[in-house]
């Protein structure tokens, strides 16, 4: 019944042989798959897939059987020739991604680039993107188009880089990050643009789904009050920097590049935690926030040794973040204070955020 209301829907249209198509797949609800999609699916003569065991499910759910060619991030130049041969055969091939839109933050670029420079034809399939829902739902009115950046590097230190270069954007910017990141990304965000409105989603299109909009600042409080907000995959949307924010963005930036001057400025003269302990007692700034900030400074210029004992246990989790052993989340900076810059889902469970 399905594939016939596909059929029907797509009756009278032209689906060219020698063609590659790239076919986007739901994020999660099976029930956005559109007609098109399946009917095209049903025509064509091989799937090249991320997953094949992914794929597999998906046709199986659609009633289809097709074979099936493994094209993911690590084979991708390897595996383009195979697919360029069959369009020169005559074949149609579908390519899909384990979720949404395939070359968006997914495999399908490379291969797509591929088939263009041998001469065949690419014909796309829109449908499903969890970066087009997450901006539909962030309601950022002010915001001057969108950026999307994907996942942010794992690395605290690059991370960290990468933040600082949003500091003046006007546009929403669209971030992936997978569960097991999530907290070092809310308190990076916290720490580099704490006066910054985002909204955070979750297991979008799910039957957990949740959308939820507070500044960064109150980000990592909000996920430490209830284990079920750091489950899932994450789709989160940094507000656009309006007229009205600006001068708040800029005046933060300035006191927190002073205080960065005056941190660095202890730690050359005595050891982290002395020189930590003194600047939260002057500045208000919570303690794990300047140790993690003090842990960045003193890696680019080293200061004076300290001891093992002297490092405490909230600095020692933050310098192991990126290591997967845990992570020290500091209390959000108070008033006043300078920042630092489903049950189970209708599809197979991913690794990480998909497009």
């Amino acid at each position: 019944m399905l594939l016939q209301a596909a059929a029907a829907a797509c009756a009278g249209q032209q689906h060219p042989a020698s063609t590659l198509y790239v076919v986007a797949t739901p994020i999660g609800n099976l029930a956005d798959m559109t007609l098109r999609a399946i009917h095209v699916l049903s025509l064509v003569d091989a799937v090249a897939c991320e997953d094949t065991r992914v794929t597999a499910v998906l046709l199986q759910r659609l009633g289809l059987h097709k074979p099936l060619l493994a094209l993911h991030q690590h084979n991708e130049d390897d595996a383009t020739p195979a697919v360029v041969a069959r369009l020169a055969r005559g074949e149609r091939v579908a390519y899909v991604s384990d979720a949404g839109t395939p070359a968006v933050s997914d495999p399908g670029a490379r291969l797509v680039a591929g088939v263009h420079a041998a001469g065949w034809r690419v014909l796309p399939l829109p449908g499903a993107s969890s970066v087009v829902t997450a901006l539909s739902a962030a309601g950022d009115a002010q915001g001057s188009g969108f950026r999307f950046i994907g996942f942010l590097p794992p690395k605290a230190q690059a991370r960290q880089q990468a933040l600082r270069a949003l500091a003046d954007e006007r546009a929403s910017v669209v971030i992936f990050e997978a569960p097991h990141r999530i907290e070092a990304l809310a308190q990076a965000l916290a720490d580099e643009l704490g006066a910054r409105t985002l909204t955070v989603c979750r297991e979008l299109t799910k039957q957990f789904e949740s959308i939820h909009t507070l500044a960064a600042a109150d980000w990592p409080a909000w996920l430490a009050a209830d284990d079920d907000r750091r489950r899932g995959e994450f789709v989160v949307v940094l507000h656009g920097l309006g007229h009205d924010d600006l001068a708040d963005e800029t005046e933060l930036a300035a006191r927190s590049t002073a205080l960065d001057a005056w941190l660095q400025a202890l730690l050359d003269v005595m050891p982290l935690k002395q020189a930590v302990a003194l600047a939260a007692t002057a500045s208000g700034v919570p303690r794990n926030t300047l140790y993690q900030r003090a842990l960045v400074l003193r890696a680019d210029r080293p200061g004076p040794a300290d001891d093992a004992d002297d490092i405490e246990p909230g600095a020692a989790a933050a310098a192991r973040v990126d290591a997967g052993e845990g992570h020290d989340v500091g209390a959000p900076a108070p008033s006043g204070g300078v920042l630092l810059s489903s049950s189970q889902p209708l599809l197979p469970r991913r690794k990480a955020a998909r497009r």
